[in-house]
């Protein structure tokens, strides 16, 4: 039986939850899903410009889990930046 997820603290509810490429139609675009963990992570470190051992505290959560949900993001973002993709953010 996998061990039960734990909670992480999360200060931003996004109003806008898709992103996509401009002029290409949502039914012709492949989705990648971002979890409002990864989002917040990224905007910790981003838009609040904290280092990762402020962010982690700040998400309640070690400093490894953080680092990994942070580069998650990354490679999400990365590969529909580069193939044109469409961003859903989900609420879990």
């Amino acid at each position: 039986m996998p061990r039960p997820r734990l909670f992480r603290r999360i200060s931003f509810n996004p109003d806008v939850t898709y992103f996509k490429p401009l002029g290409v139609p949502m039914r012709e675009l492949e989705i990648v899903e971002l979890t409002v963990e990864e989002v917040e992570a990224y905007r910790l470190r981003h838009l609040s410009n904290l280092e990762q051992k402020e962010a982690a505290k700040k998400m309640d959560t070690s400093t490894s889990t953080y680092q990994r949900i942070l580069y998650s993001a990354y490679e999400k973002i990365a590969d529909a930046l580069i193939k044109g993709k469409a961003i859903k953010i989900i609420k879990n």
